[in-house]
């Protein structure tokens, strides 16, 4: 009698974990969609457009009208290592803190998996650049209407960040422009890499959404320091279009990015 209910408390054992296991082979199949935020800010504050910064390391202060930047490329990377690349055709956004609905991508389709890290780029890829216009024109048309272009031959603005500021000897306040993007030989696209603290698990009734942080003062005073005050001149404040810094400040982008959390609620 013994023999009888051991044998089968382990046949029960076995059809319990056969069942927990299918369980979770429903659980992770299938597709689901992610989603990404963005929350702008400057040296660990809150960005309140035209509003004064704290002074950067160059003892400069910004009041900021503008930031805009083109995501792109999105790659999510599973436990297991293996990637999955979003569409690069659906794979081009425009993040414009003056549009709040931008701040929120919406990736669909995207394989039920546990992601553990993720990719992009800001700008647009050389790679498909070269394709020709015709490649992403209907991205091209959005990114015109969004003041996001120069001329095709220079194409796109990667990331366009304007305002004011003032200086110890430049007392009033003071136009300024950083435009990033193609210049002569030099292409400035730029690629962040972040892991997350917890695991994005898409699920066909889950959707994460990753809440990313961004501390704007790096793009000027990150790894390399950039003096506005410098490129003060000729009326027209400072302006940095191109030059050797640009590459500089691109440089920089990588590092202004950073992963806040990761929220996994059910749909």
């Amino acid at each position: 009698m013994i023999h009888i209910l051991k044998k089968s408390i382990a046949i029960l054992a076995v059809a319990i974990s056969l069942a927990s296991c299918s369980k979770n082979d429903d659980a992770i199949s299938g597709t689901g969609n992610l989603k990404i935020e963005f929350e702008n800010g400057f040296a660990d504050n809150a960005l309140v457009i035209g509003s004064a910064t704290v002074p950067t390391s160059q003892n400069e202060v910004l009041k900021i009208s503008s930031i805009k930047y083109i995501v792109s490329n999105i790659v999510l990377t599973k436990e297991d290592g293996s990637t999955f690349t979003y569409p690069k055709s659906e794979s081009y956004f425009i993040v414009d803190e003056a549009t709040p609905s931008s701040l929120l991508l919406n990736l669909s389709n995207v394989p039920a998996a546990n992601y553990k890290s993720i990719k992009f780029g800001i700008g647009v890829d050389q790679a498909q650049y070269d394709l020709g216009q015709t490649s992403i024109a209907n991205f091209w048309t959005t990114a015109q209407n969004a003041g996001m272009t120069w001329d095709w031959a220079s194409g796109f603005k990667f990331l366009a960040f304007e305002g004011t500021f003032t200086s110890p000897t430049v007392t009033t306040d003071t136009s300024f422009m950083i435009h990033t993007g193609k210049t002569g030989t030099d292409y400035n696209y730029t690629e962040v890499s972040l892991n997350l603290p917890t695991n994005a698990l898409v699920r066909t009734n889950i959707t994460p959404q990753i809440h990313l942080s961004t501390d704007l003062s790096q793009i000027i005073d990150g790894t390399n320091k950039i003096n506005l005050t410098a490129h003060n001149g000729m009326g027209m404040g400072a302006m940095i279009m191109g030059g050797a810094e640009l590459s500089l400040i691109s440089a920089n982008i990588a590092n202004v990015f950073s992963v806040e959390h990761v929220h996994n609620d059910p749909n």
